[in-house]
């Protein structure tokens, strides 16, 4: 194609554009990505980024997706340059005050890759009543995307900074003849996609008091999700879970909220320096949308986005699949 500078365009720089783009690149397509936002200022760089699926369709694609990248973020844990290691903690659900304690529930599918064993009540924080122990993949998010941004250049592959306001014009300007939509959140407005709402979700950044496992404390109809990921000299504190809330500034009562429950689950972090905050939309779809568009004469459309709160989780599989629907463009 005359004033083609490549074979594919890749919309979007998170985890699923950047993997989607390295999976593409090493086969030795030409790429290119077009972000408004780089890899460091994307919702993949605020994520709590645990694997194990999260406001995410329960389905059998689903599961594939996640087993597939849970095998190559095992395989990157053992390697300390991708920002990936393997973690052990406890998720845990909480308890009716003053009631007997209740024998653990039956775990969910996607806890059976992980070992899981349950904990009893007695060694969980006060408030939670079951829980499970496990070992999972851990990504420190500004590391792990600046090993992809690495490893997609190291393969050929361009970033550039832009706006995209139709997959089509921005793909026949580079002379692409596929295009990946891998833009998250931006999909609703960009298509327009309705049936994609984001999902709100903001973590304090704290001094690391000598945390080594990681916690997650399930919601309920009370209380909010909480969760502590230690990264080091840090520790990311969390969080919320709000639908339809598209403010990306940090509110300060929020804040201070998941400072006093991260606190009440580990007390040595009354008094933690703060040393961040961060804002992310998780874009959640009651499907995730990973699929060609029929197409003609024009460049071949291929999405791949909606994957809610578990982006790090499906990476690997869905950008293998889509990688895939976008090689029957280019023979």
């Amino acid at each position: 194609m005359p004033n083609s500078d490549c074979d594919v365009l890749v919309v979007g720089a998170g985890v699923s554009g950047l993997t989607t783009a390295i999976c593409l690149a090493e086969s030795g397509t030409r790429v290119v990505i077009r972000a408004a936002a780089p890899p460091g200022q994307t919702t993949s760089s605020v994520a709590g980024a645990i694997w194990g699926p999260h406001l995410v369709e329960d389905s059998d694609r689903v599961a594939r997706w996640g087993r597939e990248t849970l095998a190559v973020l095992r395989e990157f844990a053992a390697d300390p340059a991708t920002g990936v290691r393997t973690m052990a903690g406890v998720q845990a659900a909480r308890g009716t005050p003053g009631a007997a304690p209740a024998a653990p529930p039956e775990p969910p599918d996607w806890l059976g890759h992980l070992r899981a064993v349950p904990c009893r009540a007695a060694d969980l924080p006060g408030g939670f009543a079951s829980g499970w122990r496990y070992s999972a993949p851990l990504a420190d998010m500004p590391a792990y995307l600046g090993y992809l941004r690495a490893r997609f250049e190291a393969a050929g592959g361009r970033v550039e900074a832009g706006t995209v306001r139709s997959l089509s014009a921005a793909a026949a300007e580079h002379g692409a003849r596929a295009v990946l939509n891998c833009t998250g959140t931006g999909a609703r407005d960009l298509l327009p996609d309705r049936a994609l709402t984001p999902y709100r979700g903001q973590v304090v950044i704290a001094e690391n008091p000598g945390l080594t496992e990681f916690f997650i404390g399930l919601p309920d109809e009370t209380t909010e999700l909480v969760y502590l990921f230690p990264h080091g000299d840090t520790v990311v504190l969390g969080g919320t879970v709000v639908a339809g809330d598209w403010n990306t500034e940090p509110v300060p009562a929020v804040a201070t909220r998941i400072l006093r429950d991260c606190a009440a689950v580990e007390p040595r972090l009354n008094g933690a320096r703060v040393v961040g905050h961060r804002v992310g939309l998780r874009p959640f779809r009651p499907q995730v949308r990973l699929e060609a568009e029929p197409h003609g004469t024009g460049p071949l459309v291929v999405h791949n986005y909606g994957h809610g709160g578990a982006g790090i989780t499906l990476s690997w599989g869905c950008a293998r699949e889509a990688a895939a629907l976008a090689g029957q463009a280019l023979g």
